[in-house]
This record gives C-alpha cells, structure tokens and sequence, in this order.
C-alpha cells in the first residue's frame, strides 16, 4: 500500500527512486512490484518507471475494502504441534504440511510459541542428538512472537508482515487473565495476503 500511494504522488517513478524513499534495497521491492503489475493495480514502462495500473484507476475500492478487512475475515487455519514434539517430527511436519511456520502449544492447547525452518536448522547442525530434543526448548516462545487478534485490520496484519520481516503471524484471542497463555485462532500469511489481493482484483476486472 505504501508503494501504490508513493507511485500515485510522484509517477511516473522508477524502481530505485521507490526503494530510495522506502530506504530499502531495489531487489527487496522486486517482488512486490511485480505482484501489483501482474494484479493490474500498478503498471509499468521501460526507461519510464511506474504509475497507477487499469485496477487502481477504474476505482480505489481495492484500497477501501484492505481499510475496512479484518483479520478474522482473511485468517487461515494454522499447523499446531504438542510443545513435546520432537525436533524430528517437526521436521516431518514442516515437509508433510508444505508450511514454513508451526503453532506451539501446551497441554493445555494454549499458544506456546512458533518453530520455522531456521529454528530447526540452528539446532539439528553438528548436533547428532537434536532429533529427539523437543521443540519446547527451541521454539520462540510467546510473548516474544509478534501476534495479531482477530479484530485488527489487514492493513495492520500487512505492516506487521514486512516490518518483522515474517512469512506469517499467528491470531490469538487476547489473554483472559494475567499468567494465562492466550488461544490461537488463526494465522495470517503472505500467501493470505497475496491470495486476498488476487480476489480482489478478479472481482474488480470482472466488474469492469
């Protein structure tokens, strides 16, 4: 959303001049331009630079419908495993589910923490018995994971995605009482997003 509103006040603008103004790098925006050129909502000329696409100009309902979605309106349904899984077994489970990201929970099934692929990889390097070590003393353990709750907004969920710079982010249900780890209701993904934004799109083209 911060790059479509950067192109609409200073199209038309190159790719450097973009990263400049974000202070990011122009290959970590790549991806995110191409994205809003294949969903029409930027487009683009060579030796030109970018400006508003067909989507964004016939209406700016895309960017009103981000404004008014909620989470709980777009969350997807996470991988959960025991806290007393095995490194080995998430393994498995990260490869058997296609995610990047397990949901840690207790016996109590309340959030404990999360394991990705780089938790798992730190530990299993050079350590022959890390299999059998459960992933309750690896995971990042809640609250030092950045969470959403189900009535925050998508525009919100997409900020916390790049600036902690995660494929997802779990939902959870705010703690009911002090010490009390919270309920996971959800997760928010990239794919989420891009999924949302595709929809979104279609739906424009089609009301075109």
């Amino acid at each position: 959303m911060e790059l479509i509103e950067l192109v609409k006040k200073h199209s038309p603008v190159t790719g450097e001049q973009l990263a400049e103004y974000l202070g990011v790098s122009r290959p970590t925006l790549r991806s995110d331009l191409s994205l809003l050129v294949m969903l029409g909502m930027l487009d683009a000329k060579p030796k030109v630079g970018y400006f508003l696409g067909n989507t964004f100009r016939a209406s700016h309902e895309p960017l009103q419908r981000f404004n008014r979605m909620k989470v709980k309106e777009v969350q997807g349904v996470p991988v959960n495993i025991p806290d007393t899984l095995s490194v080995h077994d998430a393994v498995i489970t990260l490869f058997m589910e296609n995610t990047n990201t397990l949901i840690v929970v207790n016996e109590d099934k309340r959030f404990a923490g999360i394991i990705t692929p780089k938790d798992l990889l730190k530990i299993t390097l050079g350590n022959t018995g890390a299999a059998s070590i459960p992933v309750s003393m690896v995971m990042t353990r809640y609250p030092n994971v950045v969470t959403l709750t189900p009535d925050e907004s998508v525009m919100e969920a997409i900020s916390k995605l790049s600036q902690q710079q995660v494929d997802c982010l779990p939902v959870i249900v705010p703690e009911e009482e002090p010490g009390v780890n919270p309920i996971v209701t959800g997760w928010v993904s990239k794919s989420n997003i891009v999924s949302l934004m595709a929809d979104i799109a279609t739906a424009q083209e089609l009301g075109d």
